[in-house]
């Protein structure tokens, strides 16, 4: 009975170690896998940069032509305006104030509610539904405000 009871104090002894090591080795993929993440975004920022920088550079160019073609060179800046044109992109219309409201809404309401009630799905659901609704409101009367300057403005 001793000698079994020894084996196993032995053999659990020896699985404790094991799995210590298996522990570090996965703490260290998983370190290695942050870092790599870490970088693979460093690249993608660098990228974006990159980008909007070259776009900077072509709004640049496109705005220097446009000075040239009003200071009177017309003949000779029709051309580059044209390119200028054909090189750059569309401006994204991006969200409304609308949509935006009603997204920041239905997150805080979801949060507060959840808090609030019990019942935290039932009270994260109803928060969402108020939050959304509050917030698309606030959303659509900035928009109006909005839509009204600019049509002053446009007079």
């Amino acid at each position: 009975m001793k000698q079994l009871l020894a084996a196993l104090a032995i053999s659990a002894g020896l699985f404790a170690c094991q799995s210590r090591a298996d522990d570090a080795a996965a703490i260290q993929a998983a370190q290695k896998a942050t870092i790599d993440s870490m970088n693979t975004a460093n690249k993608i920022n660098e990228a974006k940069q990159h980008a909007i920088d070259s776009m900077k550079a072509v709004n640049a160019k496109a705005e220097r032509s446009r000075s040239n073609a009003s200071s009177g060179n017309d003949v000779a800046a029709a051309p580059a305006t044209d390119n200028a044109a054909a090189t750059a992109p569309a401006k994204k219309k991006g969200w409304s104030h609308t949509a935006k409201g009603a997204v920041v809404g239905a997150g805080a309401g979801a949060i507060t509610g959840a808090i609030v009630n019990k019942d935290r799905l039932k009270g994260a659901a109803i928060g969402t539904i108020i939050g959304a609704g509050v917030g698309a409101g606030t959303g659509a009367i900035v928009d109006h405000q909005k839509k009204k300057k600019a049509q002053q403005s446009a007079q």
